[in-house]
């Protein structure tokens, strides 16, 4: 039965999109080049029936809007679109879904799964040729009116040679954490709850990176199995705070406060392909909107979708509009939000055009012209599931990218694999193999030894295979390729040896992440031994599985968690560490002295022939003093035995004092002065850093 239409709009503008309030009302613009007819639906204060569904009276530029007087924020809406249900054609209008607003701030209410969320009759012969007329309204989540005013936010502006990125999930890190009251676990209020931000501080990470908070779907077939998408990686609203997470205003405050602490605030952000699935997914916003313009449709037969993503379908950037949304979403998270910077996920599809990924395409270039996103961190995951979609080194300048090349070198070169020197030289002073042109600098790579994506650091080193059996896949998902090593037992063990080998193994790849040219980023709960026992893709587990395991109390000297405070430290107190320029070996300065020497373990400088042996497991660098910083000279042994070294030249004659020891309990060096040709034992698989007196 039609509503009563009992409000007239006026005509408004067609910009800008989504839903604006100025103070007297609300105008309403949404962009469908091949809807036919717009209806502007409004809801009680619940959000549970609809009072109210006028028709958009103008169309601009292919944008539909009106203006509604006397709105206010906290009217609750949404939208029907009218238009022809052509598939084959790539058109799925159905006006009898309530639609989202892809430009809605804030959303109400949660997605109740019913057969009704889809434009054709489920189960029936033709499938989604077939057309469903019933309402879906009261099963739908709703849009909300609010103030779009932008605060002033005063920003920390880590520089990228400084940063250290911590990668954390909203609920994964507090919802067991002792110190952070029982109401707020699980909220964005957490995230600037005492416990957190000083553990944060104290650590010494200057970003916290957190996994998708835009709102996102519970995917059906996991409802159905009572298990939910706890990453998040099923965006429906680009602009709205995930709801369970808290409000828009909350979401603010938080970041203000990790603003105060001197931290940043980083957002995996997923524009790549939302949750609506493929040609048989559900109609819940964009699909509904104008199909044929947001998504990439195959040539062929528009009725199916071009995947590049393995999510069903891929958003379709090249499209202006499709663009437009994207830059207009980023810039609400940073000017109306205050975020630091973006992770985008499987970035190379926001870069793709017809004929491929372009790094000169639309999407990288408006990002790089504009005003504000050109001035914050950008960082890519730079691969997708289509052709040509393994894009390492392929992102623009002004990009940083994760550097999966670090990961897999690290873990594989320490699970006792040889033949790897070479590779872990390059990874170690940049990837300057990977990013040294167009005047890239060393933060291009982000480096990382473990993400939410894959086993932790504890896991890594406590099993050959993934255990994830809780997903109720039968352990086919997750990745095979984990270049791991359980020491000699799988999963947890009593066996004193084994311990003491993977904790060193632990510290190894710490060291190796911190003490390496580049961005290092840290997973949550690394610090400390955090496990999801054996589980490498928690993508399903908001529970103890994917949650960070906090230790109570918190552990003190001498602990795992002390050494990673030591290494960030280290790192924060060495130029040389975080420099802004690639090592190259090469003389340079009045000295005329090489910025890194690479050392044999007689003590002298390695040449072509050392670095050829087939089987070695062992390399060992002294980088040069920069400015005031002194010198450092590391070794990495990643033999099953020991190796005797002969203690090399410093350059301005004094000894070399023992700063690390992965072999020790703490990780800490003894102190100890050695001076060159002093003999010294470096133990299997074990680093030591020392510093120039």
């Amino acid at each position: 039965m039609a509503l009563v239409r009992s409000t007239r709009l006026q005509p408004g503008l067609p910009f800008p999109l989504g839903a604006t309030w100025d103070g007297r009302g609300a105008n309403f613009a949404l962009f469908s080049a091949n809807a036919t007819k717009v209806e502007l639906c409004l809801f009680d204060a619940n959000g549970a029936r609809e009072i109210e569904r006028i028709t958009l009276p103008e169309y601009t530029d292919e944008v539909w809007h009106g203006y509604l007087p006397d709105a206010r924020p906290g009217q609750i809406y949404g939208y029907r679109v009218h238009g022809p249900y052509e598939p084959s054609a790539g058109h799925r209008f159905n006006p009898h879904k309530l639609l989202l607003d892809p430009y809605a701030k804030q959303l109400r209410g949660d997605l109740q799964w019913t057969d009704a969320h889809f434009g054709y009759r489920v189960g029936h012969a033709k499938e989604d040729l077939s057309f469903d007329r019933r309402d879906n309204a009261r099963q739908m989540p709703k849009c909300v009116l609010v103030d779009g005013a932008i605060p002033n936010h005063r920003r920390p502006n880590i520089r990228w040679t400084d940063t250290i990125v911590y990668e954390a999930h909203v609920r994964g890190l507090t919802m067991r954490n002792g110190g952070v009251p029982g109401h707020l676990r699980g909220k964005f209020t957490a995230l600037a709850s005492d416990a957190i931000v000083e553990h944060l501080q104290a650590l010494g990470v200057t970003a916290l990176e957190l996994l998708p908070v835009h709102g996102f779907v519970q995917d059906r077939y996991l409802v159905q199995k009572q298990l939910t998408n706890y990453w998040g990686y099923n965006s429906i609203a680009f602009f709205a705070p995930e709801q369970r997470y808290g409000t828009p205003d909350e979401f603010r405050s938080t970041v203000l406060k990790l603003h105060d602490a001197g931290i940043e605030v980083i957002l995996d952000v997923v524009y790549n392909h939302t949750a609506e699935g493929n040609h048989m997914g559900p109609t819940l916003s964009l699909k509904g909107i104008d199909n044929a313009s947001y998504y990439w449709l195959m040539p062929d037969n528009r009725r199916f979708y071009d995947d590049f993503t393995g999510c069903g379908n891929s958003l379709n950037l090249h499209h202006p509009r499709v663009l437009q949304m994207v830059l207009d979403s980023l810039r609400w998270w940073v000017e109306g939000m205050g975020v630091d910077g973006f992770r985008f996920d499987l970035a190379t599809t926001l870069g793709r055009g017809p004929n491929g990924f372009d790094p000169w395409g639309g999407f990288c270039k408006a990002i790089g012209q504009d005003p504000v996103l050109s001035k914050v961190k950008l960082i890519a995951e730079p691969w997708d599931m289509g052709m040509g979609g393994y894009q390492v080194g392929g992102f623009p300048p002004g990009w940083s990218e994760w550097n999966d090349k670090f990961r897999d070198t690290a873990r594989k070169f320490w699970r006792g694999d040889g033949g790897l020197i070479g590779d872990m030289a390059k990874r170690i002073t940049g990837s300057a193999d990977i990013y040294g042109n167009r005047g890239r600098r060393p933060w291009s790579s982000v480096n990382f030894v473990t993400a939410h994506d894959g086993f932790t650091l504890a896991d890594l080193v406590a099993y050959d295979g993934k255990h994830n059996e809780a997903n109720l896949e039968d352990n086919r998902d997750g990745s095979d390729d984990n270049s791991s090593w359980n020491g000699g037992v799988e999963g947890p063990t009593d066996d004193k040896e084994i311990l003491a080998n993977r904790a060193r193994r632990q510290r190894n790849l710490l060291a190796t992440l911190f003490l390496s040219q580049g961005v290092p980023m840290l997973l949550a709960g690394d610090e400390f031994g955090n496990s999801q026992n054996g589980n490498n893709n928690a993508y399903a587990q908001d529970n103890e599985i994917g949650w960070v395991d906090w230790p109570e109390p918190i552990p003190g000297d001498g602990s795992l968690l002390d050494f990673v405070r030591t290494l960030i430290r280290l790192r924060k107190a060495h130029p040389n560490l975080r420099r802004a320029r690639f090592l190259t070996g090469q003389p340079s300065g009045e000295a005329g002295i090489k910025d890194i020497t690479w050392v044999t373990p007689d003590g002298t400088e390695a040449n072509q022939e050392d670095w050829d042996f087939p089987d070695a497991r062992l390399f060992s660098f002294v980088i040069a003093p920069a400015g005031r910083a002194p010198a450092l000279w590391v070794i990495c042994n990643g033999h099953f035995e020991p190796v005797e070294f002969t203690v090399p030249p410093q350059i301005f004659g004094g000894g070399w004092r023992a700063m690390l020891d992965t072999a020790s309990d703490t990780g800490r060096g003894d102190g100890t002065i050695l001076h060159p040709g002093d003999r010294l034992t470096v133990v299997d698989r074990s680093l030591q850093l020392f510093e120039a007196e």
